[in-house]
């Protein structure tokens, strides 16, 4: 498990906390997007959009992320 994990810091050119944090960041956000979303669920009149934009947000974080990443 910690080669594994050796492997995939290497991978992503981050140190262990610079991506301690951003894997923290991208959790805390699906969390409360997901909260969102069921909030939305029990309240369809609010929150219409919210979930969507944040996974929207993530999905673009993530991609830009992965493709500085290749260039590197």
């Amino acid at each position: 498990m910690i080669k594994d994990s050796k492997e995939h810091i290497d991978l992503t050119n981050e140190t262990y906390i610079q991506h301690f944090k951003f894997a923290t960041c991208v959790g805390i956000s699906m969390i409360y997007g997901g909260i969102q979303a069921i909030i939305h669920a029990i309240y369809p009149g609010i929150l219409t959009k919210a979930a969507s934009t944040k996974i929207k947000k993530l999905y673009s974080l993530i991609s830009d992320k992965s493709e500085n990443n290749e260039r590197n």
